[in-house]
């Protein structure tokens, strides 16, 4: 299927193109970004900022104007837009007819756009129907979640299927890359945590809820976030502290995260990890340098599974990759949902 980038030369849309690049479903036909790489080769408009080298299909590909005219006759629309210019443009696109998978921020909490982590709740799919009903377009808008969100409602959904979930309280240690690049300057962050991201709390806190809700409404649980960003290039580390309804322990819930598979390995989506969390033994993992690339960065690595004696309940570290499962490999995985189900 024929594939769109917005914003490609960001360090997510980068990440799109890197992971597009190997993808057995979708064609990069068109990359698009700010009005200053517009004409450009793609290798002369963008730094590339990933380990690997740019794929070698991409750096002779022109960059587009974003916008709906520019694309041509593309079957899905990747959005690695900022946030304050991703919203009328997703609806442009959306209303010139294009599925617009987006990681953007400024749709997720409209309450007829799916904000889809697949395997915890594939099923909010089904808003997409009500969103073209409601805002009379054929195209649609799917968002995935905040990174820090994404990694911990998949470490959670488990726990929530067997134990219920009461109160939820996190608290993150957050990769210098999801700033962004230039990102974090150098001396704010060497020998330094800075506690405080802005918006990121807000985001973890009601994304959780719609993501654990019904298409009708959030869940009827408690979550509280403590955000912070620390000197790690890549992974967000999370301390996560439940409340279950059920009474469990610490081997109940591991048993549980073991076994647990979603619906995209059900469908075998090629992006979907056969495991989509591992549990680590060890008392000290999992660690961002040794365990952020699991599944190729598609797994949620959960490590030091213990009672909380506070909540009554467990609490757990979870460790994920946060411009992978918690950004572009997420929209992609969400992207692989939709044509498994006939949206696009």
């Amino acid at each position: 299927m024929k594939a769109a980038v917005l914003g490609a030369t960001g360090m997510v849309g980068q990440r799109f193109l890197q992971l597009l690049a190997e993808n057995p479903w979708f064609e990069i036909r068109v990359i698009t970004a700010s009005e200053k790489s517009v004409g450009k080769k793609y290798s002369e408009a963008t730094r590339w900022l990933l380990g690997e080298d740019m794929p070698e299909s991409l750096s002779d590909l022109e960059v587009q104007p974003t916008d709906p005219n520019s694309v041509g006759g593309v079957d899905v629309v990747f959005s690695a837009l900022p946030t304050e210019v991703a919203g009328k443009v997703e609806e442009d696109f959306a209303k010139a007819g294009y599925m617009v998978v987006s990681n953007a921020s400024s749709h997720r909490m409209d309450l007829d756009v799916p904000l889809l982590n697949p395997e915890v709740n594939a099923e909010h799919v089904h808003l997409i129907d009500k969103q073209r009903r409601k805002r009379k377009w054929d195209g649609a808008i799917v968002t995935n979640p905040n990174c820090t969100t994404t990694i911990l409602t998949l470490s959670l959904k488990p726990v929530l299927d067997k134990f219920g979930l009461g109160r939820v309280l996190v608290s993150s240690m957050q990769a210098l890359s999801g700033a962004g690049y230039p990102g974090v300057p150098s001396l704010d962050i060497v020998d330094n945590v800075i506690p405080f991201i802005q918006k990121e709390e807000e985001k973890v806190q009601s994304e959780t809820l719609k993501i654990f809700g019904s298409i009708e409404e959030p869940a009827p649980i408690k979550v509280s976030a403590s955000c912070h960003r620390v000197c790690t290039l890549d992974g967000h580390t999370e301390a996560v502290f439940v409340e279950t309804k059920k009474e469990t322990d610490p081997l109940e819930v591991k048993e549980a995260m073991d076994k647990f598979r979603g619906e995209p390995q059900r469908l075998g989506l090629p992006t979907a990890p056969e495991r989509p969390i591992i549990v680590r033994n060890e008392e000290d993992r999992p660690q961002p340098h040794l365990d952020r690339m699991a599944g190729r960065g598609m797994v949620v690595v959960v490590g030091r599974i213990r009672r909380d004696l506070a909540l009554g309940g467990i609490k757990y570290i979870v460790l994920g990759h946060n411009t992978i499962r918690g950004a572009a490999g997420c929209a992609i995985l969400n992207a692989e949902l939709l044509r498994a189900r006939g949206y696009i």
